[in-house]
């Protein structure tokens, strides 16, 4: 039974990732009935705004690390917006802000793959996606490090996407080789300066962390080396007057993040203009912050996957002509950027000197219909939220969700399970779940009835796994990943059993040099090293897609969320949430299988582990405390190579989680009791 379906499984992978299927599959490998509650019917947000935004001379609303969940949050509260809401919104937005006589920019800071099936089922990666993203007439977008590890991605970003937005995309610092010319070129363009409808003069900067997983047709210059060179510092010294920098960049506001560069940037502007604002936008920690770098300075940083959205509002920028500083009829900033004491985010920067009549507001909105609604309304001139555009980019994602087949069926994950909500191996934690799955289903038929002991490393999972359908999509979501089962066979028991708490006790697995054949999907990372790709950490959410009135009630009790702390304090969150517990997660899991009936231990092992750690298991073996004696000479697969992380799971759902299909019943997201 369990060969069969882990071929399947394999099958079911080359049947629903081929490009050329369409509608149901072909070959019923697995449920193929469309989930119910699907994206045009996302669950209801029950919590909304706090209060209208605070609008100033010129605003900002913000995206980063999208990775793919353009169709939103399907099975969470307070997520469930996609991408057809938001153009419906930015258009209500930038007509609010013709309204009020201000500015509106759209900024986006990168990552636009690997996360979801919507990015990561189709060849190239992001294939699909890219176009939805393309719907936002964003002003200035910049690119982040997934768009870089995969030649293919690299050059699609170069060749088609950067062309879509033309001057607005910004890589200061990362180059490509034009394979026409053999010459070295930048992916979009250095710097942009331009003048925004109410006047403002913008000098802006794209500018990625000193990143070095990149593939070899790119390069990444380093930000010591960014400042230094002449066009940015022509560009600093501008013949034109500039009023307001802006920095963009996939790269963390916190000048204390280890990866962060956005400091070197902002301190190089300021040595040649102590008093002109600088407002900076980051990614790639994926979380919500705000820092203050000097009275005139500061960066706000927007999340992750479709679940929050970043919104900056400034006044008292001196430009002359410039009309409306405070416009009426809506609140406007109040608070002066004064650098907290002892914050280690302005440690080493140039401040700026002079008095400072700039005031700023800052929220973090939840990526929910009820959220855009609400502050959207009044834009426009009719009752309804839905602009003709937005209704038409849902309907795409719809279509392609379909044609990709990311709502075929599994099974019904009756519960939900979190990464780090609950503690290692409670009820709820997600690597509970997975340390029965791989004893399940992780089975090679010729040696089922040897004992084995089933390692991987934590950061082989990608993301939270909701109550409800479990999908084609959730696969992606849940681990994308393509790492495959290796194994050593009949290995001491006595040394075996020692392997996890070595790995437990070092640091995270470093990573290996990336290529296309490392993940099948996506070539997102299978560590958790904070420098190259951030761990992940949660807040939950989901909405309903409905033209009803805007409801202004706030639930009595506040569902699990965001609750953000930055250098303004604790009120930038949109929507008012209780906490989310976060508990530490070990490295590496182990799951045992076929171990003796009366509880007895084995003489001998199978010791099976993902091909991503094999160097790690045999070290650890050869420790001094182990005694083991094996090279990777030692190491064959354990099952197909077809069989991954990605694998596993799906073939578990289809064993054990077939109650109530198709009518999966559907949680209120990660954190609930």
């Amino acid at each position: 039974m369990l060969s069969r379906i882990i071929t399947a499984a394999i099958a079911t992978r080359a049947v629903l990732a081929c490009d050329s299927c369409y509608g149901e599959p072909e070959h019923d490998v697995v449920l193929t009935r469309h989930v119910r509650r699907m994206q045009p019917d996302a669950q209801n947000a029950t919590s909304g705004p706090k209060a209208p935004l605070e609008w100033g001379q010129i605003n900002f609303l913000h995206t980063t690390d999208t990775h793919g969940w353009l169709e939103g949050h399907i099975k969470e509260q307070n997520y469930g917006a996609d991408w057809g809401d938001f153009v419906s919104f930015t258009k209500g937005m930038k007509q609010k802000a013709k309204h009020l006589g201000v500015d509106l920019l759209l900024v986006d800071t990168g990552d636009l793959h690997d996360g979801a099936g919507l990015s990561d089922a189709t060849k190239p990666n992001g294939n699909v996606s890219n176009a939805i993203f393309e719907n936002i007439d964003y002003d200035l977008l910049t690119i982040g490090n997934h768009e870089l590890y995969v030649t293919e991605i690299a050059y699609e970003t170069f060749t088609n996407f950067s062309k879509v937005y033309g001057d607005k995309y910004l890589t200061s610092n990362v180059q490509i080789s034009n394979p026409a010319t053999g010459q070295w070129e930048y992916i979009g363009k250095k710097y942009r300066y331009f003048t925004t409808e109410q006047g403002l003069r913008i000098m802006a900067f794209g500018v990625l962390f000193d990143f070095t997983g990149n593939s070899n047709v790119s390069k990444v210059i380093k930000a010591a080396e960014l400042v230094q060179q002449q066009w940015f510092l022509d560009a600093v010294n501008y013949t034109e007057p500039i009023d307001l920098f802006v920095v963009t960049g996939h790269n963390p506001v916190r000048r204390n993040d280890t990866s962060s560069t956005i400091g070197k940037v902002v301190d190089a502007i300021r040595k040649v203009h102590p008093d002109t604002p600088i407002q900076a936008f980051g990614g790639h920690s994926h979380i919500r912050d705000f820092a203050v770098y000097d009275t005139k300075a500061t960066g706000l940083e927007s999340g992750r996957y479709c679940e929050t959205l970043g919104w900056l509002a400034l006044s008292g920028i001196e430009s002359s002509g410039y009309g409306t500083m405070a416009p009426s009829g809506v609140p406007n900033p109040t608070r002066k950027p004064i650098p907290p004491k002892a914050n280690a985010t302005s440690s080493g920067a140039s401040s700026s000197n002079g008095t400072s009549d700039l005031l700023v507001a800052r929220r973090y909105l939840d990526w929910n219909r009820l959220t855009f609604a609400y502050h959207a309304e009044g834009s426009q001139k009719y009752t309804t939220f839905d602009t003709a555009k937005g209704k038409n980019t849902t309907n795409e994602i719809t279509s392609y969700r379909q044609s990709l087949n990311l709502t075929s069926l599994y099974g019904c994950a009756p519960q939900s399970y979190c990464q780090t909500c609950k503690p290692f191996l409670a009820d709820g934690n997600l690597f509970g779940l997975l340390q029965t799955a791989l004893s399940t289903v992780v089975i090679n038929e010729t040696r089922k009835d040897t004992p084995r002991l089933i390692i991987i490393n934590t950061g082989s999972v990608r993301f939270d796994l909701a109550k409800g359908p479990f999908t084609y999509d959730d696969s992606f979501i849940v681990s994308p990943f393509d790492d495959a089962f290796q194994f050593i066979p009949d290995v001491p028991y006595s040394q075996a059993s020692k392997v996890l708490g070595i790995l437990n006790a070092g640091a995270f697995q470093k990573k290996r040099d990336l290529s296309t054949a490392d993940f099948n999907f996506a070539p997102v990372l299978a560590d958790r090293d904070i420098c190259i790709d951030p761990p992940l950490t949660h807040a939950s959410g989901m909405a309903k897609r409905s033209n009803a009135r805007i409801i202004r009630r706030q639930a009595a009790d506040p569902s699990p969320g965001y609750t953000t702390k930055d250098d303004f304090g604790t009120d930038g969150d949109d929507t008012i949430h209780k906490a989310i517990p976060r508990y530490s997660q070990p490295n590496d899991l182990q799951a045992n299988a076929s171990f003796p009936t009366d509880g007895s231990l084995p003489e001998t092992v199978d010791l099976v582990f993902l091909d991503f750690i094999a160097s790690y298991i045999v070290s650890a073996l050869n420790g001094a405390d182990v005694g083991g004696n094996y090279s990777l000479s030692d190491v064959s697969y354990y099952l197909p190579k077809e069989f991954t992380t990605n694998s596993y799971l799906p073939a578990y759902a289809k064993v054990a989680w077939q109650e109530n299909v198709p009518d999966c019943p559907v949680g209120t997201g990660i954190g609930s009791s």
